[in-house]
């Protein structure tokens, strides 16, 4: 008995057999349903590559050494970073069925090494926004979608679980490559960290996209009574036809206020820090490592809860957590060291939630088949709450004169999640009876 694959135009693998039957089927070297759990590692590695864009206040201080800028111009390379990686994302969900995901892959991680490296060559700040901000950016939003996607399509019955691990790597990255980059910066100086940088994370990603191929369409494990059901068969019919659903407008409104709240809150960490607690900036540096650690726990948590809950239920549970931590900043004196580390680390806590349970429950409320487009399509809502955060939480600053203000709006936000979940998603389930 023998098993090969055959790939078509799609990168979709094709499984044929002689006298095979499809637990032969074999993942490196492994039967099918052990060795797809390695689908995860590999999309950890490449996601810690490309979650190196969240370390970008490590070269900050030097490029303005180096280039004579002030802090606001410094900013200009990460606010296009993200700007470009919200953009791309939905517009590469449409490519991956169309090029397969390891050209995807191999794509953005090329884009993303690039533009590192032309980075390091720029001699102004524009052109340092142009090559890191944009071209880096726009990788980072090719590549970002295509390990989630292999990981949903091998591991049906788990997805939640799945696509939480995977993306795990995202969130913990700063927390290995910006010490990594801080001491080849000492060590090597700004620009041959990011040169290094680029080649390292070009070879690492397009080496692992040979890896991260997708499963036969029709491939489903052995067990597959363990697969969750759609929670409703009418949502999934109508998949292509997205924005005539009303759990579609549930999920982004709910996705963009998770993201709105918590890329405020990372945005301000280390400031509320310094200002509302009176802590030394090591110190708040030091806090926001721990909040970090909490953002990426978050993550295999929620999804695993998004796929054996209801939606409101999941989406209620994160938002009532972000009450609680507006809460305690809210009503605790100024200084209080341990308010302030509990309701930042469920704040980011939340943050990470959301990007887990946002691909998992686009997986369980529309076609699956279609995940890759339509998680590009919900995946705006993180854009929309992304920009909106930053401007935001620096008007109220300046025009209030303090941080504190921020949480009550926060908390806000959070309720009206709250009703949303409640109504739209809540709604969704009484129409699938």
């Amino acid at each position: 008995m023998f098993a090969k694959f055959i790939s078509n135009s799609n990168d979709t693998s094709l499984l044929t057999a002689t006298g095979a039957s499809e637990a032969d089927f074999t993942l490196f070297g492994q039967p099918a349903r052990q060795g797809r759990w390695l689908f995860i590692p590999l999309g950890i590695l490449v996601l810690l590559c490309l979650g190196t864009v969240y370390s970008w206040s490590i070269f900050r201080k030097p490029l303005e050494a180096e280039l004579g800028i002030p802090t606001a111009d410094s900013l200009l390379p990460y606010t296009f970073a993200l700007v470009f990686y919200a953009a791309l994302m939905p517009i590469t969900g449409f490519v991956i069925p169309r090029w397969g995901s390891r050209r995807v892959l191999a794509l953005g991680g090329s884009i993303v090494g690039l533009g590192y490296i032309l980075a390091s060559f720029a001699n102004t700040i524009g052109w340092v926004t142009l090559s890191y901000g944009a071209l880096a950016g726009a990788g980072v939003g090719i590549a970002y979608g295509v390990p989630m996607v292999v990981v949903a399509r091998w591991l049906p019955d788990r997805k939640g679980l799945a696509v939480g691990l995977t993306i795990i790597g995202f969130g913990l990255s700063p927390l290995i490559t910006a010490p990594l980059a801080n001491y080849w910066i000492e060590a090597l100086g700004v620009r041959s960290t990011l040169r290094l940088l680029g080649i390292l994370f070009g070879v690492v990603i397009v080496a692992l996209s040979t890896q991260l191929k997708l499963p036969p369409t029709d491939w489903i494990p052995v067990r597959a009574e363990s697969i969750p059901a759609q929670i409703s068969g009418h949502f999934s019919s109508h998949s292509s036809a997205l924005f005539k659903t009303r759990s579609f407008y549930g999920l982004w409104i709910c996705y963009a206020i998770g993201t709105l709240i918590g890329l405020s809150a990372i945005g301000i960490s280390s400031p509320v820090g310094e200002e509302l607690i009176g802590l030394d900036p090591t110190l708040a540096a030091s806090s926001v490592a721990l909040f970090a650690i909490f953002n990426g726990l978050s993550r295999p948590l929620f999804g695993w809860l998004a796929d054996h809950f209801q939606p409101h239920q999941v989406a209620t549970g994160s938002y009532g957590l972000v009450i609680l931590a507006c809460g305690l900043m809210m009503v605790s004196p100024q200084g209080s060291l341990v308010s302030y580390w509990v309701a930042f680390s469920l704040l980011w806590f939340c943050l990470g939630g959301w990007l887990a349970m946002a691909p998992t429950l686009t997986l369980r409320l529309f076609n699956p088949a279609r995940y890759a487009q339509n998680y590009g399509v919900v995946f705006t809502a993180y854009g929309v709450g992304a920009l909106t955060g930053t401007m935001i939480t620096g008007q109220i600053r300046d025009w209030l004169g303090s941080y504190s203000y921020i949480f009550y709006g926060m908390a806000v936000l959070a309720i009206l999640g709250i009703l949303v979940a409640n109504v739209f998603l809540r709604e969704m389930m009484v129409e699938a009876k």
